[in-house]
């Protein structure tokens, strides 16, 4: 729950660098580095033709929620029904562990007959 809290709270930018139509870099928190095509601009001292740059820069800014409720007086039936939901499949994914398990309880081993040891001759020291 807390994770959810944080990341529902965090603001965060997405950089991407668009090579022609092609994602060439994505970055977090910071500007992305570019694919190294972006073009110079010519000096205002020389005539020349300007071509349209290929290249192309994106920003996708994700503001966090300011706001938080931290007051449940409030609560509706359709909150009530998910808490109680979840609550509800979350203590049924445990399983109880039962000790008293044991599967050789009721085997009962078989009658000895002879003492192999004796027969083959092998003795532990």
């Amino acid at each position: 729950m807390a994770i959810v809290v944080l990341f529902s709270t965090m603001s965060f930018t997405v950089n991407m660098h668009y090579c022609g139509d092609t994602l060439v870099e994505t970055a977090l928190f910071h500007k992305a580095k570019g694919c190294g095509m972006e073009m110079e601009k010519p000096s205002t001292e020389s005539c020349s033709i300007t071509k349209k740059n290929c290249c192309d820069d994106k920003q996708l800014s994700i503001e966090g929620q300011d706001e938080l409720q931290i007051q449940f007086d409030k609560v509706s039936f359709e909150q009530q029904v998910f808490i109680a939901s979840f609550v509800y499949t979350y203590s049924n994914l445990f399983e109880e562990y039962n000790e008293d398990i044991n599967s050789f309880r009721e085997y009962k081993p078989p009658l000895v007959v002879r003492q192999l040891y004796k027969l083959d001759e092998t003795y532990l020291i």
